[in-house]
């Protein structure tokens, strides 16, 4: 199993609740705030679902 970096690169402003939460979730708070999370398919599944608000690399 690979590492993901997760960068917020969008504001979260004006977006419904459950993105926000997701984005929470992924621990990210402030923008281009970054976190290594295991690439799991939990992980993915919430990296799609606001994958439109992150920057993803692999490490």
């Amino acid at each position: 199993m690979a590492d993901l970096k997760i960068t917020l690169v969008r504001s979260c402003i004006g977006r419904p609740q459950k993105q926000r939460d997701n984005v929470r979730a992924l621990g990210l708070r402030k923008l281009n705030s970054s976190v290594v999370k295991k690439d799991t398919p939990i992980v993915r599944g919430m990296i799609n679902k606001v994958s439109h608000l992150l920057k993803i690399e692999e490490v």
